[in-house]
């Protein structure tokens, strides 16, 4: 497969290599396949016993998510032939961990897509002040330390990390970091990876729902792993992990 030289100059021209757009296509098929196989993996291949918590269960889960996610990275880098690059931030730069217009990069996707959101973001930070601003039960309580405790209850709860922390990462350094690299060396046009790439994901998470988001071409084209994280937050649910 293609080295990632095109990601510096996208827009000359490269030469098609035979069999590279079959190989990327299966390389991503491959990984949308194993990400969510790995997270059985605990207990059809290592046969190990039933979890007896969610926590347990997840913390499992979280594990072969990373697992999945770490061999993904490995298997891009070693496709794009990125050890032969000497210098790390263009390694870097090759899966979307950029700091060059990091403030745009940020802002403008997710405004655009915190927008779609905007009611129901209001509705819910207006739920968030009635219930912080004090009650009849407990009036001795403020409003911040309202706050600090529901911070303290949310870092410890295991779903949180499942939703906001884990899924996020794992799922876009998959399905986004390595999928899009691969695609381009593999000589795709980036407008035809907008709608491809979302296929993968709905493929390993959920239907429908994640193609038509995805084909929005906000994260697949952005060239940044920071917005393929934040940009999906305020619509994203993660049901794989």
């Amino acid at each position: 497969m293609a080295t990632p030289a095109s990601f510096h100059h996208p827009a000359s021209p490269q030469p098609a290599i035979p069999g590279a757009a079959a190989a990327a296509v299966a390389a991503c098929a491959a990984m949308a396949v194993s990400y969510v196989a790995v997270l059985y993996a605990p207990t059809a291949l290592l046969r190990l016993p039933p979890p007896t918590s969610l926590r347990v269960f997840l913390h499992r889960r979280f594990l072969c998510a990373a697992f999945s996610s770490s061999a993904s990275l490995l298997a891009t880098a070693s496709l794009l032939r990125v050890w032969s690059i000497g210098d790390s931030s263009v390694v870097l730069a090759v899966f979307g961990i950029r700091r060059d217009h990091l403030l745009q990069a940020v802002a403008i996707p997710l405004l655009l897509t915190s927008l779609v959101y905007a009611g129901s973001f209001v509705a819910r930070l207006w739920l968030l002040a009635n219930s912080c601003g004090g009650g009849y039960e407990e009036p001795e309580i403020g409003w911040a330390q309202r706050l600090a405790h529901r911070i303290r209850a949310s870092v410890g709860d295991v779903m949180v990390w499942r939703n906001c922390v884990v899924a996020p990462i794992t799922e876009e350094l998959v399905f986004r970091a390595c999928m899009v690299p691969l695609l381009l060396c593999g000589g795709f046009k980036i407008y035809n990876i907008i709608f491809l790439s979302p296929v993968f994901f709905s493929l390993g998470v959920q239907l429908g729902y994640t193609v038509i988001f995805g084909w929005s071409g906000i994260s697949s084209i952005s060239g940044w792993f920071i917005v393929l994280l934040l940009a999906p937050f305020p619509c994203d649910e993660p049901k794989t992990i």
